[in-house]
């Protein structure tokens, strides 16, 4: 049985992989391996499955249940008379997973590591090359990667992440010495890409790139990582890339490639590191110093003459050091700013346009960006071609600087790809747009009233311009959640990360909309506080007909299904007296749901090994399947009063039970309508979810109409995890919002209403 950490967590027996369970299950082995063979206090445990602040007073329970599925899964796959099979132990004050280190591919990372560096030292950079390229062969992603995309964020994952990044270096330094720069320069540059303030793989850049001929790239990737220390730390290089760099201007003879085997005296391993060090090498023979670095007087602001990439745009007063006649003002501050990149390019369909044609196709494109940028409140602050930049916030952060960037993104978009009215065969552009937020360096010159932007969000948005398909605005996650109510959004590709802006939502949407979109904000909110706690949550939204509760639900539901890492929705609505179906229609629904039967799979089946999955115990899955099965037939969903099975109250305890346990293994929102109309054996249900669930994330959310507090008076009043929000009647309807709602698809009952 193999343990592989070193990314998605996995647990491979004879080829297979095994079932691991959910995400508590994974995560209790993940954190002991990373401690393997030691052993584990039970309340470091907890902290690390919860965090300190927010252990759950069931934590121990659930934490001894996926200790008890973890063992199952060891036990299955254990050969007989194998001494040196994994076994988890009870050991005080906690656990302990023994296991075979050469099992585990993490302590097999450590150990090749450990040879490949021991050779290196020696001088056999050949055999040190092909024991770190090994080592980081067994990398399938980041560490955990499973566990890290659901929320973890353990300390040591971060140290064996920065491990890994040591060791490419160690890699780079052995092929350099075996003078193989050709192959790892591509290795390089992505590598000098993902982590622009390591110095070290910096300078290995640069002596790659001179022994391939590129002097003037070499002395390019010196300025890039200056200014981005400067900028961000307000620190110059280190004293061995400042004379690596002085080394490449005057065409050192110790830059030329050494004997192999001979550990190059500009990218040996600084005298300081984290993690395991080795002893430096005596070079195999004498190398000449490195010219020393110039004493005379110089401005600490000057470097190097920065050489534009040939295969790119350096867009002005951005990113580089500051020029002559630079002066520092007090007022010089970081402020957090919308940044949006606009590339106008000439339709494909329009490549044989004259080229004064495009010309003036650009020149107007540039005016028209500029109009659109300063009606919304921006600045344009830089402009090259096809391409500009733009910042909304220079005058001061505001909660609107979203807003309105991604409107003028918009406005830019529609103006410059349109026809024109009077000859819709004119040549046009194709336009791309990007948004991004970050925080950015505001520095003022002596002669001009606009400060100079600095930061990494200016070349985010630049970066994210190039993956953006011609016709679209895409905007970043953070400028989308700040932006959703006022311009309507899609998610395009998941992967991507990214969101395409649509259209700005109308004025009725903000002005006689805008109470139902702060309730939005609070649905919004307690899904994303259930989230974060750990915590369930039942939230009631009362309101009469006609008062948009079922579109507010919608709306929600959709809202949830869009997102990144959405938790997994439950929806169902309990049907109106003479309507086709029994009123316990809705939590059969959600039942079959969850289980998930396959095509021809019998539903009993679903539901047993649906239990069994989250109630290990023999007769405690037992129980339950006789209660639940009521809920569940071979010919879908549906249930009727006179069935020969327990009680309805059993029945739905027993339910309630089932997604209180559910929650401790993936996040669930349940979302019901017209919960007025259930049953009490339902009501029941329903409040008790939130009312006695341990530590599962479940936000249970429900409309309902004033009927339910006259069944009701004390529904969720008193409770510490329960919100009621109230929907008003608008005070009056236009024939417009009649017709809408005529019209929606979801607006049959706000219609009868209204006729």
């Amino acid at each position: 049985m193999q343990f592989r950490m070193l990314g998605p967590i996995e647990v491979v027996d004879h080829g297979e992989q095994m079932p691991l369970g959910g995400t508590k299950q994974r995560a209790t082995l993940g954190f002991l391996l990373l401690q393997t063979n030691k052993v584990v206090a039970t309340s470091h445990l907890m902290n690390a499955l919860w965090g300190y602040d927010d252990v759950p007073a069931t934590a121990r329970k659930i934490l001894q249940n996926a200790v008890y599925g973890l063992r199952n899964i060891l036990a299955a796959g254990r050969a007989e008379g194998d001494p040196g099979a994994a076994a988890l132990l009870t050991q005080p004050p906690g656990y302990m997973m023994r296991v075979d280190p050469e099992r585990v591919d993490l302590q097999l990372f450590h150990k090749w590591v450990m040879q490949g560096r021991e050779q290196l030292a020696r001088g056999a950079a050949e055999s040190a090359s092909a024991l770190l390229r090994d080592a980081l062969a067994l990398w399938r992603g980041p560490a955990l990667a499973d566990l890290v995309e659901g929320g973890i964020q353990w300390p040591e994952l971060a140290t064996i992440e920065n491990t890994r990044l040591d060791v490419m270096e160690d890699y780079f330094d052995a092929q350099l010495a075996c003078g193989n720069h050709h192959l790892v320069l591509a290795e390089l540059e992505r590598m000098v890409q993902n982590e622009p303030l390591r110095e070290r793989s910096c300078g290995q850049l640069m002596l790659a790139l001179y022994r391939c001929g590129r002097q003037v790239d070499a002395l390019n990737v010196y300025s890039r990582v200056r200014a981005v220390l400067v900028e961000s730390l307000g620190l110059e290089p280190g004293r061995s890339l400042q004379q690596l760099q002085q080394a490449i201007l005057v065409q050192d003879p110790a830059l030329s490639l050494a004997r192999p085997g001979t550990p190059d005296p500009f990218t040996a391993r600084p005298e300081i590191r984290v993690g395991p060090t080795v002893p430096a090498a005596a070079p195999a023979h004498p190398v000449a110093p490195a010219p020393a670095v110039s004493p005379e007087p110089r401005d600490p602001r000057t470097h190097a003459p920065r050489v534009a990439p040939a295969d790119g745009i350096t867009m002005p007063e951005q990113r580089t050091s500051e020029p002559a006649g630079f002066e520092r003002r007090p007022d010089s501050t970081r402020r957090k700013v919308c940044a949006m990149s606009v590339r106008a390019r000439l339709a494909p369909t329009l490549a044989d346009v004259a080229a004064k044609d495009v010309d003036a196709l650009l020149e107007s494109a540039c005016h028209i960006v500029t109009e659109q940028v300063e009606r919304f409140g921006g600045t344009v602050t830089a402009s090259i071609g096809s391409m500009s930049l733009a910042v909304f916030g220079l005058d001061g952060p505001s909660d609107d600087d979203a807003r309105q960037a991604v409107l003028a993104a918009l406005a830019i978009r529609d103006l410059l790809d349109a026809p024109a009215d009077d000859d819709p065969d004119a040549p046009r552009l194709a336009v791309q747009c990007a948004v991004t937020t970050g925080e950015v360096l505001l520095r003022h010159r002596s002669n001009e009233d606009t400060p100079k932007v600095i930061g990494a969000v200016l070349d985010e948005s630049q970066a994210q311009l190039s993956e953006v398909p011609a016709g679209q605005v895409r905007v970043t996650d953070p400028v989308r959640r700040a932006s959703e109510h006022a311009v309507r959004y899609r998610l395009p590709d998941p992967a991507s990360g990214s969101w395409e802006a649509l259209e700005a939502r109308d004025e009725r949407y903000a002005e006689e909309g805008g109470a139902e979109m702060y309730e939005q904000d609070i649905l919004r909110g307690l899904v994303r506080r259930t989230r974060h706690r750990g915590v369930p949550h039942l939230v009631t939204v009362l309101g009469e007909r006609g008062t948009g509760k079922t579109r507010l639900l919608r709306d929600f539901e959709r809202w949830v299904a869009a997102q990144a890492d959405a938790p997994r929705i439950l929806t169902g609505r309990i049907p109106a007296a003479g309507e086709d179906g029994h009123r316990l229609r809705l939590a059969a629904q959600i039942l079959a749901a969850y289980c998930g039967a396959a095509p021809g799979e019998d539903a009993t089946a679903a539901l047993t090994r649906t239990v069994r999955r989250l109630f290990p115990s023999e007769r405690a899955c037992a129980l339950l399947v006789s209660r639940l099965r009521p809920l569940v037939t071979t010919a879908g969903i549906g249930v009727d009063d006179r069935f020969g099975g327990p009680p309805l109250t059993e029945t739905m305890s027993a339910w309630a039970q089932l997604f209180q346990q559910a929650a401790c293994e993936e996040p669930l929102v349940l979302c019901i309508d017209d919960l007025h109309r259930a049953p009490d054996a339902v009501l029941d249900a329903v409040e008790k979810l939130a009312e006695t669930a341990g530590s599962g994330p479940l936000c249970v959310v429900v409309g309902a109409g004033p009927e339910l507090l006259l069944r009701r008076p004390g529904w969720a009043g008193g409770k510490s995890h329960a919100t009621t929000v109230t929907l008003d009647r608008p005070e009056r309807v236009t024939n417009e919002q009649l017709v809408r709602l005529l019209l929606s698809a979801d607006g049959s009952e706000d219609a009868r209403t209204l006729t």
